[in-house]
């Protein structure tokens, strides 16, 4: 017998000896003797790996009826197994019932893993692995991942990862097992192969690394970040936006602030310069803000936020990315300023929401009982109620108005269905940033021109009443009267009111515009220059503005859409638009009902024939009525989209 500590190949040549001139000694004749090539004349050993070895080295286990010259010795004996020595990782592997043959392919073909031509190959591995894992969350993902293209497309077999680069050879693990090479426990090591530079960093610098290392299970590893097999450039335009939701996996409470921010509202929308987690928190040295390494800590904030905003006040340094209004310890300046902003929101909206019902509700009521004719009354003479300049300001102020709504509503909204919709017909973020702020700048334009125009009436010229009495949309006692007895008409406990030029409504939607451009554009302006706003002003600042430029402008596109169009032009007394303020006149009927007070004073002065005009001309009132119904007909989808984000959550 041969020597049990001898190698394995060694211990077979040496059994084989004896048994070789055995058979040479009995053998009945040529017959007896002759060569396997001799029967099997189309079978041919190519594999440079076999060339070396007999048939019956592998084939030991053949049917003794057919060849009865073999020796028993040389049957019964395990293949493969007997020189490579895989076999116990193989069987406790997930490939324990796979042969050799469906990895490495048949026997006599069987080629080396560095020949390029063998089924292991590493550019070959991804079609013999994947004729079993055809998976699309493994072939197809991998196929699209960078360590694919490299290396199927680019060649680099030495540098880019194929199957068994991550999975191993042999001992291929399931995921779940904690040996396997790509389980929680291992895959960083895994991965760190290659990247040895990250996996050094993340070790060191990365509070993910320091959970990992503790045993802490919940602590993320490469493939919770980077996915298992779709693996790719994080630079592209996909995986950038992705983060957001990819960190807040975990850090939930993080990302719902993150995506109240403008850095995180734009995100959304596709806004790729816009920062991101590891924009600020870094890819793989992640660590607490109170860890004087970490790229957020305050002493490193004015450099991590000068990667993106250039040169910055230790001041905008301060502005908070994840700031929580609602939270008064967080910042009590910003909550006090959000609560304000809220009640006034809720209180306006609900007022005129009731408003609005019992008006119609009154209105038709009123219609049934024929005590009010619907529809406006064009038959006789006309009554001129704006100037030329008042009619020009005022297409100015619809046309920037719906412009600064439609560029400036998606961010408000951004995470419901319609926004990237609405932010893609000006180009994306980008183009609605430029629309929006130039329509900014022509609405501080007309409003510096209005009040050019007050000036100039009230000082230069000294017309009387301007700031005060009938003329003046300065809110008097009479408004609140007015008001009272209109909700007393509402509620069919007395008469509609007299009403004056103007009207408690529409007063308040002239102040309401004046509030707006102060407010909204003060807000807005220190939104567009936040440096140099906090050359002056602390960093939390840009997070109040931010509350304010938003809800005002949720406040004032709310008014505009629903309640100022009912006042003018849905109500069912100017049903479905009131021209005047295109054309400048009014029927002489319709004013004498609606402002019996203005009229009856034109009379007494006899100064009724000054203000009568001519009635538009057709062309006037198409233009009119093109223009009024677009602007009406954008406005009400836009107001739709507010109601379907507020019910949606997508606010």
């Amino acid at each position: 017998m041969p020597d049990p500590t001898f190698p394995a190949p060694l211990r077979r040549a040496s059994a084989l000896v004896p048994c070789a001139l055995l058979l040479a000694l009995l053998a009945p004749g040529p017959a007896a003797g002759q060569e396997c090539s001799d029967c099997h004349d189309g079978v041919a050993v190519t594999s440079p790996m076999h060339a070396s070895f007999g048939c019956a080295d592998c084939h030991s286990d053949v049917d003794l009826e057919v060849h009865p010259d073999l020796p028993v010795e040389l049957s019964g004996q395990a293949v493969c197994g007997q020189c490579h020595e895989a076999g116990e990782s193989v069987a406790a592997s997930a490939h324990a019932d796979i042969g050799c043959a469906d990895c490495h392919g048949a026997a006599h073909q069987v080629l080396p893993p560095a020949d390029p031509a063998s089924p292991m190959a590493p550019v070959n591995q991804v079609q013999t692995c994947g004729g079993c894992h055809d998976a699309p969350e493994v072939l197809e993902d991998y196929l699209g991942s960078i360590h694919a293209r490299a290396l199927l497309k680019s060649g680099l077999t030495q540098a880019a990862p194929s199957c068994s680069d991550c999975h191993g050879s042999h001992q291929v693990l399931a995921v779940e097992e904690p040996e396997s090479r790509v389980s929680w426990r291992h895959v960083p090591e895994t991965c760190g192969s290659c990247h040895q530079g990250v996996l050094r960093e993340w070790l060191e610098l990365s509070a993910h690394g320091t959970a990992w290392r503790a045993g802490e299970q919940e602590a993320p590893v490469c493939t919770t970040c980077h996915r298992s097999h779709e693996i790719v450039q994080p630079t592209l335009d996909a995986p950038r936006l992705a983060f957001p939701d990819d960190c807040g996996g975990c850090h939930r409470a993080e990302l719902g602030s993150y995506r109240d921010s403008f850095h995180g509202q734009a995100t959304d929308l596709g806004f790729l310069t816009a920062a991101t987690c590891s924009d600020c928190h870094t890819p793989h040295a992640n660590l607490p803000a109170g860890d004087e390494r970490s790229s957020v800590h305050p002493a490193n904030l004015q450099e991590t936020c000068g990667q993106c905003h250039g040169r910055v006040t230790a001041a905008f340094a301060s502005f908070d990315p994840h700031s929580d209004p609602t939270d008064r310890q967080r910042n009590a300046a910003v909550y006090w300023i959000w609560l304000f902003m809220t009640a006034l929101l809720i209180g306006v909206f609900a007022f005129f929401t009731l408003h609005a019902l019992l008006w119609l509700q009154r209105i038709l009521v009123g219609w049934r009982r024929g005590e009010l004719q619907l529809g406006q009354q064009g038959d006789g003479p006309w009554v001129r109620r704006f100037r030329r300049s008042q009619i020009w300001t005022h297409v100015v102020v619809v046309v920037t108005f719906l412009l600064l709504a439609a560029t400036g509503l998606p961010l408000k909204f951004h995470a419901t269905g319609w926004a990237s919709g609405i932010a893609e017909v000006f180009g994306g973020l980008g183009g609605t940033r430029t629309v929006h702020r130039i329509a900014a700048v022509l609405t501080f334009g007309y409003f510096a021109f209005h009040v050019a125009q007050l000036i100039r009436r009230g000082v230069v010229h000294q017309e009387p009443g301007l700031l005060w009495g009938w003329k003046s949309l300065v809110p008097r006692g009479k408004d609140l009267r007015d008001l009272w007895q209109n909700v007393c008409w509402f509620l069919y406990l007395g008469r509609r009111p007299q009403l004056d030029r103007w009207t408690y409504w529409e007063k308040f939607d002239y102040f309401a515009v004046f509030w707006g451009v102060a407010i909204i554009g003060f807000s807005g302006l220190v939104l567009w220059f936040p440096k140099a706003f906090t050359e002056v002003f602390p960093g939390w600042f840009l997070n109040a503005a931010h509350v304010v430029h938003s809800d005002e402008a949720l406040l004032a596109t709310g008014f505009i859409f629903i309640f100022h169009f009912f006042h003018t032009h849905l109500r069912p007394e100017s049903f479905p638009l009131d021209p005047v303020i295109f054309t400048g006149r009014m029927p002489l009927a319709r004013f004498r009902e609606e402002r019996p007070l203005e009229y009856q004073r034109l009379v007494d002065e006899g100064r009724l024939d000054e203000v009568l005009d001519e009635p538009p001309t057709e062309r006037e009132m198409t233009l009119a009525r093109t223009f009024g119904f677009t602007a009406v007909a954008i406005g009400l989808l836009l107001a739709i989209a507010i109601l379907v984000g507020l019910l949606g959550g997508g606010y």
